[in-house]
């Protein structure tokens, strides 16, 4: 019998196999994944939210707990749990030496990047290459690895964990962490939590930005054998990305940038939001909620000339046109509507210094809803467009956990079985995202779980050892 079993393949996963083998205890691994595909949707990511006091390594300046608390508040509507939250805020000034450790490199901070440099350290490769260091040094410390292995029911004694079960196979383990992820692949799950506008699926024109293997096959399972639930199934991160990425692993590349710096319109050309109310890093993942509120769920980016070369340049190339109604008309929108829309948006602009670094000055006056910020008129050809849609990377309903990482049953922890990343992170993330909180949430409380089922496999073969 192993130690401690971990169910999942990312980043959550892989720190609990870590940890739990540098405590001592043995370890399986099952991803449900090919090798190929294995990392869940930390494959995709790229950097990671760390708080510092002071400059360290590749972080520059200060980003002190409260106000990396403060910009969690703001994003998430007040809808977080405070300990937990800080908890996770913290342990991010702590384990970059532990990353390096298993592997991970980090590089150097990147000017003009919109403050990231200083809240946010990069890994070098991206999220690919940190799941495979954490593989290869999981493979290195004896962890035993297994791949097609997706897990479909948890055997429970109680609130304590017994065995796992691929099927017909039965795989027993002193304590287990869950860290499958959660169930943005599951388009029938998506329907049902997020239900139809006009007779219409609103998921039916959802594209997955992550991987396609977290159905939350083991999330349902776990709520319907009586763990404590947490969060909105219907919110996650969303992120408004180009309406041609794939169904699935399309990851960061798909992407469009330049919301802030153009307007937005939705499919009868009219704004619907504002554009400049805070800095792209805090306020990209918004944007896919609002979408897919909007008819048809798709809007459409419109900048001009002036805005590129100031935007992560996207992989699509975005519709190019001379003249506004040209642009309308290549785009299938209503020329007269969309003409309208830019020029009672251009008269609106009150241009002052405009500072993308910043929130400047730049905003409009008499607009509803304005634009608070980087308010330029869009005059400048060539014009470009942008069709988006709603891309789900992770979607937020979860297990209730406490410090310890613990799931719960009827409000009490379970003696060993214990749960992080995305199974969890709605305690954290009750809606909203800033950019990089995730591998926050995973890598802290993916620790803890490892950390604490070691302890509480050890304690189990220990009393069996005086027993025998």
């Amino acid at each position: 019998m192993v130690d401690v079993l971990v169910i999942g393949g990312g980043n959550a996963a892989l720190c609990a196999a870590l940890m739990a083998r540098e405590a001592g205890a043995s370890v399986m691994l099952l991803e449900s994944a090919p090798r190929e595909w294995r990392g869940g949707n930390s494959q995709h990511t790229r950097n990671l939210r760390c708080m510092h006091d002071a400059p360290q390594d590749v972080l520059i300046d200060a980003y002190p707990e409260e106000e990396y608390w403060q910009d969690l508040l703001k994003v998430t509507g007040g809808i977080t749990n405070e300990p937990l939250a800080r908890l996770a805020i913290r342990e991010s000034s702590t384990c970059r030496d532990w990353m390096r450790k298993h592997g991970v490199h980090f590089q150097p901070p990147l000017s003009g990047a919109l403050h990231v440099a200083r809240t946010n350290a990069f890994f070098m490769g991206g999220g690919k290459a940190l799941v495979n260091a954490y593989f290869r040094s999981a493979q290195a410390l004896g962890v035993q690895v297994r791949y097609n292995a997706p897990v479909d029911a948890i055997e429970l004694d109680g609130d304590r964990f017994v065995a796992a079960r691929i099927g017909d196979e039965r795989i027993e383990a002193r304590s287990c962490v869950l860290a499958a992820g959660g169930f943005e692949s599951n388009r029938e799950w998506l329907r049902e939590a997020w239900g139809q506008i006009n007779g219409e699926w609103v998921a039916d024109n959802f594209l997955i930005r992550g991987t396609r293997f977290n159905m939350g096959v083991l999330l349902k399972y776990m709520i319907d054998a009586g763990a404590d639930s947490i969060g909105d199934p219907s919110q996650s991160h969303c992120v408004a990305i180009d309406a041609r990425a794939p169904q699935y692993d399309g990851g960061i590349c798909t992407r469009v940038d330049c919301v802030s710096l153009g307007v937005m319109l939705n499919r009868n050309a009219e704004r619907f939001y504002d554009e400049g109310e805070d800095f792209w890093p805090k306020r990209y993942a918004i944007w896919g909620r609002l979408v897919a509120h909007q008819p048809g769920q798709i809007g459409y980016s419109i900048i001009d000339s002036k805005a590129i070369g100031r935007f992560m340049p996207p992989v699509f190339p975005g519709t190019k046109a001379n003249t506004l109604g040209e642009l309308a008309r290549a785009m299938d929108l209503d020329e007269a509507k969309f003409i309208d829309t830019i020029q009672t948006y251009n008269a609106a602009c009150r241009v002052g210094k405009f500072d993308h670094a910043v929130l400047d000055d730049c905003h409009t006056e008499g607009l509803t809803p304005a634009k608070t910020h980087w308010a330029q008129p869009i005059d400048k050809p060539p014009f470009y467009a942008f069709a988006l849609r709603p891309g789900i990377t992770f979607t937020y309903l979860g297990l209730k956990v406490n410090e310890n990482s613990a799931v719960h049953f009827g409000g009490k922890p379970s003696p060993n079985l214990y749960v992080a990343g995305e199974m969890m992170a709605g305690n954290v993330l009750g809606k909203g995202y800033t950019a990089g909180v995730g591998m926050a949430i995973g890598t802290a409380f993916g620790r803890i779980a490892g950390t604490q089922a070691a302890q509480a496999a050890l304690k189990l073969k220990e009393a069996s050892h005086a027993v025998a």
